[in-house]
């Protein structure tokens, strides 16, 4: 499969200045830079050539970013796009996320701020193109033993959790206990072996929309604005979108646990409000494990509780946030999870 060259980014934006900027900092980093003056120009090098990703301020002349960013999606599905604007505008952000961008950037802008967006877009782009090339591959292994097919399975969801896990606020470790703790659950409940070993599986993918959330936000140390917690909301749209549209039934189960851990019972959580029944049962016993391990960890923003006070908070949210039968299968497998909590412990700093 051809991919765009990873190194390879372009930048348009009427301003001279900020294209001769902005293609200085990538350079610096050994990203090969084009630049663009109008949405004519950068269309023209698309054309000519593939990028991994593409810079575009929103307000030009004539083709605007907006126009650009579409036509771009529509042409050029395997460039990344990057939003530059001077106004910050949640309206018009929001739309450039729906048309396909992977972020935005509120001018005037700091160099770091840059590069982590384009290193985060790229890394997120990655994961995609993993994604395609993992469906091309068993396609073309059809006739394969289970047992390959098995570890193929295994080995994607491996890399695109290792992925996910190198800008989260949370830790590798809670990434695969999510995935012991689930398996215990569906075990607990009847589910097949296969079926529980695609809940082991898919599990730990439910936060890999947090690549695309800036790290300002991420790794704040403190309680987020309204503003910050609506983009921080974003990470679930953001992880179905790298996880749908695929042929693999494991990644349409992460796809599901992405878009829908966050919702709660009463439909009250995001991002569709859903409730009751309509939340897919795999992220309603995605939600129970998440709540319970963030809790009893550390996290960024608040130190870790006695478990003792965290099973009041999920006793309290039976009926309401959780299924009451999910949290009566979840209180019969804490033995279970606890000797995950003890075998898979938190890494310490060096």
């Amino acid at each position: 499969m051809n991919q765009p060259d990873t190194t390879a980014i372009l930048v348009v934006d009427d301003e001279l200045s900020v294209t001769r900027v902005v293609s200085r900092w990538l350079s610096a980093q050994g990203y090969e830079c084009e630049r663009a003056a109008d949405g004519q120009e950068a269309l023209e090098a698309l054309r000519r050539r593939e990028f991994a990703l593409l810079l575009t301020d929103i307000m030009m002349p004539g083709i605007s970013g907006m126009e650009l960013l579409e036509q771009a999606k529509e042409q050029f599905p395997r460039t990344a796009v990057i939003m530059l604007t001077a106004v910050e505008d949640r309206d018009t952000a929001t739309r450039a996320v729906e048309l396909g961008a992977y972020g935005y950037i509120i001018k005037p802008f700091e160099q770091n701020e840059v590069l982590i967006n384009v290193t985060n877009a790229l890394k997120r782009r990655s994961l995609e193109i993993l994604r395609d090339q993992y469906e091309e591959q068993l396609e073309g292994t059809v006739q394969e033993r289970t047992a390959e097919v098995r570890l193929s399975r295994e080995e994607i969801a491996l890399r695109l959790m290792a992925a996910q896990q190198y800008r989260h606020d949370e830790t590798g470790a809670h990434i695969r206990r999510l995935g012991l703790y689930a398996e215990v659950m569906a075990k607990n409940m009847g589910k097949s072996d296969a079926e529980c070993e695609m809940l082991r599986l898919a599990a730990p993918m439910h936060d890999v929309g947090k690549i695309g959330v800036p790290d300002s936000i991420l790794l704040k140390p403190g309680k987020l604005s309204k503003d910050e917690f609506e983009i921080m909301k974003s990470h679930t749209t953001i992880g179905a979108r790298i996880l749908e549209g695929s042929k693999v039934s494991m990644l349409n189960l992460a796809r599901d646990i992405a878009l829908s851990h966050h919702e709660k019972l009463d439909g009250s959580g995001y991002p569709n409000g859903l409730s009751g029944t309509d939340i897919p049962a795999s992220a309603r016993i995605v939600a129970i494990l998440d709540v319970y391990d963030a809790l009893v960890h550390n996290r960024v923003y608040r130190p870790a509780m006695p478990e003792e006070k965290a099973l009041a908070i999920i006793a309290e949210g039976r009926g309401s946030h959780f299924e009451a039968p999910l949290v009566d299968v979840f209180m019969d497998a804490l033995p279970e999870l606890r000797g995950i909590r003890a075998e898979v412990m938190e890494e310490r700093p060096a």
